[in-house]
Protein backbone atom coordinates (compact mmCIF):
# COMPACT_ATOMS: atom_id res chain seq x y z
CA UNK A 1 0.00 0.00 0.00
CA UNK A 2 2.82 2.47 1.11
CA UNK A 3 5.18 0.35 -1.91
CA UNK A 4 7.44 -0.44 0.36
CA UNK A 5 7.29 -3.80 -1.38
CA UNK A 6 7.71 -3.13 -5.47
CA UNK A 7 7.00 -6.77 -6.35
CA UNK A 8 3.29 -6.64 -5.16
CA UNK A 9 2.71 -4.12 -7.59
CA UNK A 10 4.32 -6.57 -10.05
CA UNK A 11 2.07 -9.20 -9.57
CA UNK A 12 -1.52 -6.96 -9.77
CA UNK A 13 0.40 -5.49 -13.08
CA UNK A 14 1.04 -8.99 -14.22
CA UNK A 15 -2.73 -10.46 -13.24
CA UNK A 16 -5.29 -7.72 -13.66
CA UNK A 17 -3.51 -4.64 -15.26
CA UNK A 18 -0.46 -2.61 -15.09
CA UNK A 19 -2.40 0.78 -16.13
CA UNK A 20 -4.40 0.78 -12.47
CA UNK A 21 -1.40 -1.50 -10.54
CA UNK A 22 -0.59 1.59 -7.94
CA UNK A 23 -4.29 2.38 -7.68
CA UNK A 24 -5.49 -1.79 -7.25
CA UNK A 25 -2.48 -2.14 -4.65
CA UNK A 26 -3.75 1.24 -2.38
CA UNK A 27 -7.58 -0.62 -2.69
CA UNK A 28 -6.04 -4.18 -1.88
CA UNK A 29 -4.54 -2.35 1.03
CA UNK A 30 -7.33 -0.52 2.29
CA UNK A 31 -9.52 -3.85 2.20
CA UNK A 32 -6.31 -5.60 3.73
CA UNK A 33 -6.62 -2.80 6.47
CA UNK A 34 -10.59 -3.25 6.73
CA UNK A 35 -10.91 -6.80 7.56
CA UNK A 36 -7.60 -6.61 10.34
CA UNK A 37 -10.45 -4.28 11.76
CA UNK A 38 -13.40 -6.65 11.39
CA UNK A 39 -11.04 -9.80 12.98
CA UNK A 40 -10.11 -7.02 16.13
CA UNK A 41 -14.13 -6.25 16.52
CA UNK A 42 -14.83 -10.19 16.21
CA UNK A 43 -18.24 -9.64 14.58
CA UNK A 44 -19.41 -12.24 12.99
CA UNK A 45 -15.66 -13.81 13.45
CA UNK A 46 -16.67 -17.09 11.36
CA UNK A 47 -18.22 -15.02 7.96
CA UNK A 48 -15.00 -13.21 8.52
CA UNK A 49 -13.18 -16.54 9.06
CA UNK A 50 -14.41 -18.49 5.88
CA UNK A 51 -14.28 -15.01 3.84
CA UNK A 52 -10.04 -14.90 4.96
CA UNK A 53 -9.86 -18.49 3.56
CA UNK A 54 -11.84 -18.31 0.47
CA UNK A 55 -9.64 -15.16 -0.07
CA UNK A 56 -6.59 -16.50 0.58
CA UNK A 57 -6.92 -19.89 -1.60
CA UNK A 58 -8.30 -17.80 -4.35
CA UNK A 59 -5.44 -14.84 -4.62
CA UNK A 60 -2.66 -18.24 -4.34
CA UNK A 61 -4.07 -19.79 -7.18
CA UNK A 62 -4.19 -16.73 -9.22
CA UNK A 63 -0.48 -16.52 -8.14
CA UNK A 64 0.50 -19.71 -8.58
CA UNK A 65 -1.42 -20.12 -12.15
CA UNK A 66 -0.04 -16.92 -13.47
CA UNK A 67 3.09 -15.52 -11.96
CA UNK A 68 5.04 -17.76 -9.46
CA UNK A 69 8.42 -16.40 -10.36
CA UNK A 70 7.35 -13.01 -8.89
CA UNK A 71 6.23 -14.49 -5.57
CA UNK A 72 8.83 -14.67 -2.32
CA UNK A 73 9.19 -18.57 -2.25
CA UNK A 74 7.69 -19.30 -5.73
CA UNK A 75 5.40 -21.94 -6.39
CA UNK A 76 6.36 -22.92 -2.75
CA UNK A 77 4.63 -20.07 -1.60
CA UNK A 78 1.10 -21.89 -1.97
CA UNK A 79 2.36 -24.10 0.93
CA UNK A 80 2.78 -21.21 3.63
CA UNK A 81 -0.35 -19.87 1.91
CA UNK A 82 -1.92 -23.48 3.07
CA UNK A 83 -0.41 -23.33 6.63
CA UNK A 84 -1.71 -20.05 7.03
CA UNK A 85 -5.91 -21.22 6.16
CA UNK A 86 -5.27 -24.49 8.19
CA UNK A 87 -4.28 -21.87 11.48
CA UNK A 88 -7.23 -19.35 10.85
CA UNK A 89 -9.36 -22.37 10.79
CA UNK A 90 -8.03 -23.86 13.82
CA UNK A 91 -8.31 -20.55 15.64
CA UNK A 92 -12.27 -20.26 14.67
CA UNK A 93 -13.47 -23.74 14.60
CA UNK A 94 -11.97 -25.74 16.76
CA UNK A 95 -10.17 -23.16 19.68
CA UNK A 96 -13.17 -21.03 19.54
CA UNK A 97 -15.25 -24.17 19.72
CA UNK A 98 -13.75 -25.26 23.16
CA UNK A 99 -13.37 -21.84 24.52
CA UNK A 100 -17.20 -21.66 24.24
CA UNK A 101 -17.95 -24.99 25.62
CA UNK A 102 -16.22 -24.05 29.18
Amino acid sequence: MLGFVPRHQDIVAAVISETYSTELIFLIGVAEICMAVWVLSRIQSRLNTILQIILVVSMNIVEFMCVPELLLWGRLNVVFALCFVVLVYMHEFVLNDKQNIK
